[in-house]
């Protein structure tokens, strides 16, 4: 009965193995990845983003919410929503950041996202996708919202007040920033622990790539600074913290969090 046992249980794993290894190798095929995803069968995506899933302060439980998910890239964040109960996520991208160092063929849309959507076994219905500007949020374009993600992305724009507005038009209840910050570091001022620590009201314009050496960085605010944009867009109320309390010795550290209210508490 044993070596029969153990065949059986040979031949179930031989059964499962081969869609693993094809999702394993259809993971390992994509010349990039900027989420670190953990798919179905133990399956994960080598990115190393986010650094600190929990420094977000995302709420565990988000049953019944509609979220949309602004810079989604592989989606780690629209997943992680749906894994958490949201009714629906819509996640939209324009693609334009490419770290500063990345090849055009290294942004190929939303392949690694469809990848990790089919993988997870979400509809369209449930997990959307659109590539679109977050200029061009709108209510007739995408219906309203309980909850905004907003990562990652608010540095890379010319005009974030302006974004900060558009989002503001469509969310009903919270919105999520995750940027960086100056509160430790600034190009102008000497780099890592240079920066603007204190609470102070300022934000540094790049015209160039003095930020990261990123074409593609235009504005960072200080985390105090940060929090009042969220304010001037029409949020009630709204808090920040910092990714790491201690000063960070990388720049990718540098990171600050927003939570904001539509309505005062």
């Amino acid at each position: 009965m044993i070596p029969e046992t153990k065949a059986t249980l040979m031949n179930v794993t031989t059964a499962v193995d081969p869609r693993l290894s094809d999702l394993q190798a259809r993971v390992a095929s994509r010349p990039y990845w900027y989420h670190r995803i953990e798919l179905p069968g133990g399956v994960v995506t080598p990115g190393w983003a986010p650094i600190s899933k929990v420094s977000y302060s995302i709420p565990d439980d988000l049953t019944g919410k509609r979220i949309l998910d602004i810079g989604a890239w592989d989606g780690f964040w629209t997943f992680e929503a749906l894994k958490r109960g949201a009714r629906q996520v819509v996640a939209i991208d324009d693609f334009s950041d490419y770290l500063g160092s990345l090849r055009t063929s290294d942004r190929t849309g939303w392949e690694n996202f469809d990848l990790c959507r089919e993988a997870f076994g979400y509809s369209s219905d449930v997990c959307d996708r659109i590539e679109m500007s977050v200029y061009d949020i709108s209510e007739e374009r995408l219906g309203r919202f309980d909850i905004v993600f907003f990562f990652g992305t608010l540095y890379h724009l010319r005009h974030p007040l302006l974004a900060l507005d558009k989002i503001a038009e469509v969310c009903d209840d919270q919105l999520f920033v995750e940027s960086a910050i100056l509160d430790d570091y600034s190009p102008y001022r000497g780099g890592l622990s240079h920066g603007y620590p204190g609470g102070q009201m300022v934000a540094e314009f790049y015209p160039d790539d003095q930020y990261g050496h990123n074409h593609s960085n235009w504005w960072v605010p200080t985390l105090h600074c940060l929090t009042y944009m969220t304010k001037a867009a029409g949020f009630a109320q709204a808090r920040g913290w910092k990714l790491t309390v201690e000063p960070p010795t990388m720049l990718a550290h540098c990171r600050g969090f927003v939570q904001a209210h539509k309505k005062a508490a």
